[in-house]
C-alpha cells in the first residue's frame, strides 16, 4: 500500500496555523466571559439586630469612627411608606435599599421621601457623625466626637445631595438595621461582587429586651403590626407575639450562619452578645473593629469608657438616645423591674434564644 509523505515543513505550518486559530478563538471567547472582579474599595458592614437590643449603641461605636459613613435604620422609610405589608413581603424592598446605600446611591430614597429634601428628612440623620462633618456639613471635623443635639442645631438644612457626596469619601459604609428576619434574604448581597459585605449580628437577653421595649410601647406599635402582618393596624405586644418572632429570627440567623453555612459566609459573620459588650467594652469593640478592618483610636477609647461608665441606667425619656450610663446596670436592670410572671412568660416564648444565644 502506497504511503503519502508530507514534508515536515508543511506539518509545522499546519500546526502553527491551527495553534494560532485556537488562540484567536480562545481570546475571542474569553472576551465574553465575566472577568474576575476586583475587591471593592469600600468595606460594607451590616449591624443586624432587633429593636431595643443595644444596636443604637453599637451603631455609635462605628459612627464616631472617622473612617466610617454610618446610617441608622434607613429601611425605616420603606416600612413607613408601605406599612400595610408584612415584614416578609418588605424584605426585598429593604434589601434593595440597603444595597443602594452601601453603594452610595441615594437615589433609592426617591420612592420614599419628598422630591425636595434636606439632610434632616433622613430618619435619625443626626445619629450619623458623617452627616455632621465635612463634606456633608462644614461645622465639624471628622475626628470630632459628635452629639446629636449639636448636629441638629447646625447641619439639618444642608441639601440631601450631601448624603451621597459624603458617603463616597469614606473607606467604610456601616448600616444598622432591625428589619431583617432571615439571613438568607441577604445572600444576594453577600454574593454581590460590587459589595464587600460583613455582618455583625447583635443579640441581647430577651428579658432585657422586653424591659427596654416597655419604655417605648407606643413608638414600636406600628413596627409590631408589620411584624405580625396586621395590614396596617398598630399593635402593643402585650402577649409577646412580636418577641416570639424576634427570638425565632435570631435563632434562625445564628444557626444559618454557623451550622453548615455556605462558603461565601466564611469570615463574614460575627455574633456579638450585648451583655458581653457592656461587661468588657474595649475587648469586644476591639474584636468588632478587627473584624471590620478598623483601628481603635485613643480618642475613641476615651469616649467609649465615658459612655459606658456613667451613673445609673438612664432616664425613660432617653430610651432612644445614646447617653453616658452604667452599661452593666442597664444590661441587668430587668432583674429588678420585671415581675416573676413576665419573666416566666418571656422565657417560655423565647426558650430557644435564651438556650442557644
Amino acid at each position: 500500500m502506497a504511503r503519502i509523505r508530507i514534508p515536515s515543513t508543511i506539518v509545522i505550518i499546519f500546526v502553527t496555523v491551527q495553534t494560532g486559530f485556537l488562540l484567536f478563538m480562545y481570546a475571542r471567547y474569553s472576551s465574553f466571559m465575566p472577568q474576575s472582579e476586583e475587591k471593592p474599595s469600600q468595606v460594607h458592614i451590616l449591624i443586624l439586630s432587633s429593636w431595643r437590643s443595644g444596636s443604637s449603641f453599637v451603631g455609635q461605636l462605628f459612627s464616631q469612627h472617622p473612617s466610617v459613613f454610618y446610617l441608622m435604620e434607613p429601611a425605616w422609610h420603606v416600612w413607613v411608606t408601605m406599612y400595610q405589608n408584612s415584614a416578609k413581603v418588605l424584605h426585598m424592598a429593604v434589601r434593595d435599599l440597603v444595597r443602594s446605600v452601601f453603594l452610595c446611591d441615594m437615589s433609592v430614597f426617591d420612592a420614599y421621601m419628598p422630591w425636595k429634601r434636606n439632610l434632616s428628612d433622613l430618619f435619625q440623620w443626626a445619629a450619623s457623625r458623617a452627616l455632621c462633618s465635612a463634606p456633608a456639613c462644614d461645622s465639624f471635623q471628622r475626628t470630632d466626637i459628635m452629639s446629636e443635639m449639636a448636629c441638629k442645631t447646625l447641619c439639618g438644612r444642608y441639601p440631601f445631595s450631601k448624603v451621597e457626596e459624603a458617603c463616597k469619601t469614606y473607606s467604610h459604609v456601616v448600616i444598622k438595621e432591625v428589619r431583617f428576619f432571615d439571613l438568607k434574604v441577604l445572600y444576594p448581597l453577600l454574593t454581590d461582587p460590587s459589595l464587600n459585605l460583613k455582618i455583625i449580628h447583635l443579640v441581647r437577653d430577651p428579658r432585657a429586651v422586653v424591659k427596654s421595649r416597655e419604655q417605648s410601647v407606643k413608638a414600636l406599635a406600628r413596627d409590631n403590626g408589620i411584624v405580625l402582618s396586621t395590614n396596617g393596624t398598630k399593635v402593643e405586644d402585650s402577649k409577646y407575639k412580636v418577641m416570639q418572632e424576634v427570638c425565632r429570627s435570631h435563632v434562625q440567623i445564628y444557626e444559618t450562619a454557623t451550622l453548615k453555612p455556605p462558603n461565601f459566609l466564611k469570615d463574614r459573620y460575627l455574633m456579638v452578645r450585648f451583655e458581653d459588650l457592656v461587661r468588657d467594652p474595649l475587648s469586644e469593640i476591639s474584636e468588632m473593629y478587627k473584624f471590620a478592618d478598623l483601628s481603635l483610636t485613643p480618642r475613641l477609647k476615651s469616649w467609649i469608657y465615658n459612655i459606658t461608665h456613667g451613673q445609673g441606667p438612664g432616664k425613660k425619656k432617653e430610651a432612644f438616645k445614646i447617653t453616658s450610663r452604667d452599661a452593666v446596670s442597664v444590661s441587668q436592670a430587668w432583674r429588678n423591674v420585671l415581675s416573676f410572671q413576665k419573666v416566666k412568660k418571656i422565657q417560655e416564648v423565647c426558650k430557644g434564644a435564651i438556650n442557644i444565644l
